[in-house]
C-alpha cells in the first residue's frame, strides 16, 4: 500500500513540477491573477518551485530506496516520519492542483503545447525508463509463485510498453520537418515594452524593447476622464504607480477616473525596483535604476512617436471606459486624435476593437477572437492576435494558407517560440524580446521518421526474463533463499580445500 502511495506521489511532482517549468512562460500573469484576487503584489511563484523541489526530491529519494529493498526481495517499512511526510507532500501538491485549477484553470493548455516541443524527449525518457524497470518486472513475475497479481502486473507492464512504442504515431511537432521547410524568423512584438527590464507601459521599457530588436510595440490603452489616452494595464493604479501616497483616498477608484494632470504627477517606475516582478533589478545599473525611478505614466501620443521615430508599428488593446464614464461615447475619437496626432503612418497602428471598424478603414485591423477564414474575410480583419492556447498547429496552417496573418502571445521562452517559428507564424508578442533576441534558429530541428522500438523492447524484456529464469530455477524469491543459493554455488574447488583442511587437522 505504501509503495503505491510513494509511486503515486513520485508521479503526481513529476507532472506538477513539469507543469511548473512549462508555465513559466506565464509567471507573470500568474502573478497578477493572484494580485487582482488579494490586492497585494508579490512573487507567488517562489515558494511554489522551492516546495516542489523539496517535496520531489524527497519523494525521488524514498522511491530509490524502495526499488533497492524490492529488488533484494525485502518487504518495504517506511518509519512513521517518512509516512507522514509523504502524505503531507501528496496532500500539499493535490490542494496545489485544486488551486490552480480554480485560479488559473486556462493555464492547463500550456501541457498540449509543451508536447509539441517535448514529446520526443519525453518519449525516449519514457522508453529507457520503461525498458530499465522490465528488470524488476522480471524479476517479480518470473520468481514468485504464480498469483493473479504477476498476470496483472505483466499485464499492465506490457500495455504500458505497448502504448509507448505507438506513441509517436499521435505526436503532433512542428520542429519534425525538412530544414529547407523552416519559414523567417517570427518578428516579436514588445508587449508593454520589456517589462522585464524596466516598468510596463513606461517610455524607459518602450525604448529597451527596441533596442533589443523588437519590430512593433504593444500596449494597454486607457481614456482619462479628460479625453486623454495613456497606457495603462490594470483597472487602478495601485500596483504601478505611487497612487497611494499621492491619492491615498483614491486608491481603489477606476484608473480612467482620474484626469491627465493627476496621472501625469504619479510616480510609475519606482514600484518596478522596489518590487522587482522579474527579479532583474538587481542587474541594473545605477544610472538605469535613476531613470526607470523617475518615469510617469505614458501618453499614448508619446508611445506612437517613438514607434514613428524608429520607424516601428504599434498595436493597441484599448479599454473601453464604463458607462457612466464621461468620455463613453467619445473614446473612439479621443483615441483617433491621439493616433493622428503622433504623425504616424495609419498603416503601422494595429486596431484591435472590434467596435466601428468603419470608421478606421486606414488602420491595420485585427482581433484576439478566433474566427474561421470566411468571418476574417467578412469582418474585413487582415489578421489575428491570438493566445497560444487558442490555434493549433493545423488552425495556425490553416489561417496562414489563407493569407490570414497571425501575431501569438505571449511568447517569453525559446521553446515556445521555437515551435511557433516551425509552424510559420510571422510575428509573436513578448514579455522577454532580450530573451527571444538570443534564438537565431529553433532550439531543435528533426527530420521526421517512424522509427519502430517495440520489437527492441520486447527483445530486451525477453532476455531479462530468460536471464532471471536461468538464475532463479524458479524458486522462490526471498531472502533465506538468497543466502542458500550463495552456499549451493560454491565452486567445488573451493569444497575439496575445505575436505583437504578437515582431513589434515584430523590426522594431527
Amino acid at each position: 500500500t505504501w509503495f503505491v502511495i510513494l509511486c503515486s506521489s513520485f508521479l503526481l511532482l513529476l507532472f506538477w513540477g513539469y507543469f511548473w517549468l512549462m508555465a513559466r512562460n506565464d509567471f507573470n500573469d500568474f502573478n497578477w491573477l493572484v494580485y487582482n484576487r488579494s490586492g497585494e503584489w508579490r512573487d507567488e511563484t517562489m515558494p511554489i518551485l522551492a516546495s516542489t523541489t523539496v517535496g520531489f526530491s524527497y519523494v525521488t529519494f524514498l522511491l530509490i530506496l524502495a526499488l533497492f529493498h524490492i529488488s533484494l526481495g525485502q518487504q518495504l517499512n517506511l518509519y512513521w516520519v517518512h509516512k507522514m511526510g509523504v502524505l503531507a507532500t501528496l496532500l500539499t501538491t493535490i490542494s496545489g492542483v485544486i488551486f490552480v485549477d480554480d485560479l488559473w484553470g486556462d493555464e492547463w493548455d500550456i501541457l498540449l503545447a509543451s508536447l509539441q516541443y517535448t514529446a520526443p524527449f519525453l518519449h525516449l525518457g519514457a522508453l529507457v525508463t520503461v525498458t530499465a524497470i522490465s528488470w524488476l518486472v522480471a524479476g517479480y513475475v518470473v520468481r514468485r509463485e504464480r498469483s493473479n497479481i504477476q498476470v496483472m502486473v505483466l499485464f499492465i507492464y506490457t500495455v504500458v510498453l505497448l502504448a509507448l512504442c505507438l506513441a509517436p504515431l499521435t505526436f503532433t511537432c512542428p520542429c519534425i520537418m525538412d530544414r529547407h521547410s523552416l519559414k523567417p524568423r517570427p518578428s516579436v512584438i514588445g508587449r508593454r515594452g520589456a517589462p522585464m527590464l524596466a516598468a510596463e507601459n513606461t517610455v524607459v521599457s518602450f525604448n529597451r524593447a527596441l533596442q533589443h530588436g523588437a519590430s512593433s510595440l504593444e500596449a494597454d490603452v486607457t481614456i482619462s476622464v479628460d479625453g486623454v489616452p495613456f497606457l495603462m494595464r490594470d483597472h487602478t493604479l495601485r500596483r504601478t504607480t505611487d497612487v497611494t501616497k499621492v491619492f491615498p483616498a483614491r486608491q481603489y477608484e477606476d484608473a480612467s477616473f482620474f484626469n491627465w494632470t493627476e496621472i501625469r504627477s504619479l510616480n510609475a517606475g519606482q514600484w518596478f525596483l522596489e518590487s522587482d516582478p522579474y527579479w532583474t533589478a538587481a542587474s541594473l545599473t545605477a544610472k538605469e535604476r535613476s531613470r526607470i525611478g523617475n518615469q510617469t505614466v505614458c501618453s499614448l501620443v508619446e508611445m506612437l512617436r517613438l514607434a514613428a521615430k524608429a520607424d516601428s508599428s504599434a498595436l493597441l488593446n484599448i479599454h473601453k471606459p464604463p458607462p457612466e464614464h464621461p468620455r463613453y461615447r467619445s473614446w473612439f475619437m479621443d483615441t483617433l486624435r491621439a493616433v493622428q496626432k503622433a504623425g504616424i503612418p495609419l498603416k503601422r497602428v494595429t486596431w484591435t476593437p472590434d467596435t466601428d471598424r468603419g470608421r478606421v478603414r486606414g488602420l491595420h485591423q485585427t482581433t484576439s477572437e478566433k474566427l474561421s477564414v470566411e468571418a476574417i474575410r467578412q469582418r474585413g480583419i487582415t489578421s489575428l492576435t491570438l493566445h497560444y492556447s487558442k490555434a493549433s498547429h493545423k488552425e495556425l496552417q490553416e489561417y496562414l494558407a489563407n493569407n490570414v496573418s497571425v501575431t501569438v502571445y505571449p511568447v517569453n521562452e525559446p521553446w515556445l517560440y521555437s515551435i511557433l517559428w516551425c509552424s510559420g507564424v510571422p510575428s509573436v508578442s513578448s514579455d522577454a524580446p532580450h530573451v527571444l533576441r538570443k534564438v537565431p534558429y529553433p532550439i531543435w530541428l528533426m527530420v521526421n521518421s517512424s522509427p519502430c522500438c517495440l520489437s527492441c523492447d520486447v527483445r530486451i524484456y525477453l532476455c531479462v526474463c530468460c536471464n532471471r529464469w536461468r538464475m532463479s530455477g524458479m524458486q522462490n524469491y526471498n531472502p533465506e533463499h538468497i543466502m542458500l543459493s550463495a552456499v549451493a554455488r560454491r565452486s567445488s574447488r573451493d569444497v575439496n580445500i575445505m575436505k583437504e583442511k578437515l582431513i589434515f587437522s584430523g590426522e594431527a
